[in-house]
């Protein structure tokens, strides 16, 4: 045996088992202590949550961190969302679209002036700082928005302090897809 084999099927035998480990799949595949970085998520049907389409639905789903919108002639595009820090930021069930705005100003809520106390008590429409981006999506709730975002890195993470955000350009797009009194759940 040459050295150039002896070293080769010693590197082989040192490298194999931890390949062979990095391949392993835990038995309990509910394990919370299992971390993965999982890319799919679960679309649903519309007809699941709402009697009927009228002027169309928004479906958001704050474990997949997903936005599907069905517009009333039933075409349905499908988002990646941002969604709030804790479950207790926000709400679930239903409500709806009572008011839009192209570049909305913001002001924080009592809630996080509370918890903030240095954030601006304003920040004005366009303002490359306004945590509403672009557009917005007033919801019947109270503080409750689906908004645009100029930090692309909230979007797919628990970023927000109870609304849903977008990438501004998927805003904009829905907004002029959704007209006032579209059916939203959040789930």
């Amino acid at each position: 045996m040459n050295r150039r084999v002896l070293l080769g099927s010693f590197a082989s035998a040192l490298v194999a088992p931890s390949v062979l480990r990095a391949q392993e799949v835990p038995s309990n595949i509910a394990d919370p202590t299992v971390r993965r970085n999982i890319s799919s998520f679960y679309l649903h049907e519309w007809k699941d949550h709402f009697d009927r389409l009228g002027r169309g639905i928004l479906l958001s789903d704050m474990n997949t961190k997903v936005l599907q919108h069905w517009t009333a002639d039933g075409e349905m595009r499908v988002y990646p969302t941002s969604v709030p820090l804790t479950d207790e930021l926000t709400k679930r069930g239903y409500t709806e679209v009572v008011e839009k705005r192209k570049n909305p100003s913001w002001a924080p809520t009592p809630a996080m002036r509370e918890r903030n106390p240095e954030w601006p008590l304003i920040v004005k429409g366009g303002d490359p700082t306004n945590p509403l981006g672009t557009r917005a999506l007033y919801l019947s709730w109270q503080y409750y928005r689906i908004h645009g975002t100029h930090d692309t890195r909230k979007i797919g993470r628990r970023s927000s302090n109870g609304c849903i955000g977008l990438y501004n350009h998927q805003i904009e797009e829905v907004y002029g897809r959704t007209p006032v009194g579209t059916q939203v759940k959040l789930i």
